[in-house]
This record gives C-alpha cells, structure tokens and sequence, in this order.
C-alpha cells in the first residue's frame, strides 16, 4: 500500500489538484480510491478504483523519466512515459517513431538510428547519455510530435486500398458474441474485405493476433451491463490520439445503436491495452444490453460493413 501510494503521488504531482487529500498511507481508504480513479482516467483506463494489473503496469511506467534508464529495442518491449517522451520529441524533430504509445518498438528504434546517424553518433538504436544530450539541444515545440505521428497514419489509410477490396479486417470478441462476430465477417466478407475473426478474453492477445495478420483495421465487440447503449472507444493517450481510430469510432457511432436499438452514447479515447498495442486503426464498440446484440446481430452487421465504408471514404475524401 505505501508503494502504491507513493507511486501514486508521483505520478500525479503535475496534475494539479489530482493530490489533494492524498495521504502515504498502509490502508486503503476512500482518499487512496479516488486517487486511483483519477489516475486511470488521466491515463485513458477504465476508472473502476482497483489498482489491477494494468493500472499498476501503467504506474510504474509512469515513474520513468527520459534520461532515467538505457532505452532499445528488446522482447518484450520497453514501456514507460520516458519511452512516449523520446517518441514525441523524436517527432518533433520529423523522425518517424510511429503512434506516440510509450512502447519502444521497431518504429522507434529505426527512428531514434536515424536521428543519431544525422548528428554523428553511431546508429545503434540505443538512448543513453549521449544521445540524450544530442536530443535536448536541439528544441523544437512537442506537439509538432503528434502531428507527424498523425500523418502517418493519416497517409497509411490514404494510399491503402479504395475499397474493401483486398483489406484485412480484424474482427474481435472478448466472450459470447461468436454469433454476432461471424454475421460481421459474413458481410465484410461480401464487401471484398478479408476477415480474421477472434476470440480472446485478454486484450493484449488479441491485439497480439491482430498486428500479426496486418489487419487495415480493428473492431471488437464488449457486451456490458449497463450502461444501457453503445459507446465506442478509440486509441488516445500522451496527449496524443488516433485520428484514423477516432473516424472509425465516430463511423460505429452513427450506425450501430440504431441497428441495435439502443441510445447512442458517443465515443472516446482510452488506453486500454486492446487499443495501446494494436499497430493498426482499432475501435472498442460497447453495447448494453447483451440481448440488442445477440437479437439484432443481422441489423448490426450490416450497420458495420456500412461504417467502415464510410471511414475508408471520410478518411481519403479529408486526405486529398
């Protein structure tokens, strides 16, 4: 609990008025809760109050610092706030380390060799002192990472297929909806896409699964409780979101609550690990209750194959 706390304190002593009431403590109170809400939802988690395993994943992470430690490409990956630092002043600068999702991959590697190799240091992919030093003099306003992040996946979707017509799509369940899941592939399928459907109830697997298809893009399914409606999330976090992921919600949005019958409840962005770790455009659709799924999976189905081509649509029709 003190750990906890102390993590806790750590990583929302820039927020301002995030620490009132926080206290170091061996005893979880109210206080300690509320201080974790705010935490998951600062980082785009689901705000359930539980320190669980990815909460507390994306606290440590949050106590690195860039400078802190040696970072390169290594399995599994290095995660941290330090890592989606690099990847935006990298950007910044007009390296192309990919999304800005605090996880150092293949993209920031060849980025972070390209930056070296252009100020004299060996290209070995490696952040250390020297690179660090490198990196620091030369200033360049930080949002100018995300707009080169933003490009790239603007521009990925641009020259990518017209068309269904030869695109992968991912389609996911976590658990129960193989009915409404196959009804969607089923349609896709007729529209020229090629469809991998899956089934896992860990997010990271399914995204694991996902980026090893080279899906165009990435739809999962989540049967909830309430509230009562459809809500879909997209990518979003360090200050950074997924404007191709963000269209593809926004396209859900507008056709599957009417198709499921049920009150449109409007899109935003996370940071669960099912949207963190895919490499392509993914969407979490959220419906309650079961049933608007389950009874209207032909009407929803349709509603799907509707909305992804008006993505592809919305998205080249922005781009020219």
């Amino acid at each position: 609990m003190v750990d906890l706390c102390r993590r806790l304190a750590v990583a929302l002593q820039e927020d301002e008025g995030l620490l009132q009431n926080l206290v170091v403590t061996d005893v979880f109170d109210e206080r300690v809760e509320a201080s974790i809400r705010r935490f998951q939802t600062s980082r785009g988690l689901e705000p359930t109050g539980i320190c669980g395993r990815h909460t507390w994943e994306r606290l440590v992470e949050a106590g690195y610092r860039l400078g802190d430690r040696l970072l390169y490409r290594r399995s599994p990956p290095l995660r941290g706030e330090d890592v989606a630092d690099l990847q935006t002043k990298l950007g910044s600068l007009g390296f192309d380390a990919g999304r800005i999702d605090g996880i150092f991959g293949d993209l920031t590697a060849a980025a972070l060799a390209d930056f070296q190799r252009n100020v004299g240091l060996f290209p070995d992919g490696r952040f250390g002192t020297s690179t660090m030093e490198e990196l620091l003099r030369l200033r360049t306003p930080a949002d100018l990472g995300a707009v080169v992040a933003s490009l790239r996946e603007r521009e990925e979707l641009r020259h990518g297929p017209q068309s269904l017509a030869g695109s992968i799509i991912t389609v996911a369940h976590l658990a129960g909806l193989d009915a409404l899941v196959e009804a969607v592939r089923r349609n896709l399928t007729a529209a020229g896409a090629s469809v991998v459907s899956l089934n896992h109830p860990d997010g990271s697997r399914l995204a694991a699964q996902a980026n090893s298809a080279g899906a165009r893009g990435f739809i999962a399914f989540v049967a909830t409780s309430e509230p009562i409606g459809c809500t879909c999330s997209y990518y979003a976090s360090y200050r950074w979101e997924s404007p191709s992921g963000r269209r593809l919600a926004e396209a859900l949005q507008q056709s599957v609550p009417h198709a499921a019958g049920v009150p449109a409840l409007g899109t935003k962005g996370m940071s669960v690990p099912i949207l963190r770790e895919t490499r392509m455009p993914a969407v979490i659709c959220e419906v309650a209750p079961t049933t608007a799924l389950v009874q209207r999976s032909t009407e929803v189905a349709s509603s799907v194959t509707d909305a992804v081509h008006r993505w592809l649509g919305v998205s080249e029709a922005n781009n020219r």
